[in-house]
């Protein structure tokens, strides 16, 4: 065998084994990404999750509000004062509770933000521009 022949056999053993080992750390990385995207995922859906308990709270409060509404105004029409203005304040009451939970609810539900694994994509991307810059060495 020459020299030059030799020389080409060792440089494809050395091709075949970069390849292999690229695409077993390929397949290493793209299985940590996915790790990362589920435990964002799941970070995320806990906070949706606190922030509809909220939005719910808020609603059943508003039913209430609107019920001691009604009875106000049912009280209203049956006596002149004092056995309407007491569920009126009542009522305001469970309005103002109402939209402080409804407020809380939001925030939760903006803070968690869009449902997507977002420190995953930015690691991905990172990991391909890195990738691209060593094959084009």
């Amino acid at each position: 065998m020459s020299t030059m022949e030799r020389q080409t056999h060792s440089t494809d053993e050395s091709v075949s084994v970069l390849v292999s080992r690229a695409s077993r750390q390929i397949s290493e990385l793209v299985r940590e990404e996915m790790q990362l995207a589920r435990a964002e995922m799941t970070q995320k859906g806990k906070r949706f999750e606190k922030g509809g308990g909220l939005v719910g709270a808020a609603g059943l409060i508003g039913i209430l509000a609107a019920q001691a509404l009604v009875a106000a105004c049912i009280a209203a029409l049956a006596l002149i004062l004092p056995v309407w203005a007491s569920a009126l304040i009542v009522a305001a009451v469970l309005a103002a509770v109402a939209a402080v939970t409804a407020v809380a609810g939001k925030k939760q539900i903006t803070e968690a933000g869009a449902p997507v694994p977002g420190k995953a994509i930015d690691s991905v991307k990172a990991d391909l521009a890195e990738i691209k810059e060593k094959v084009q060495r």
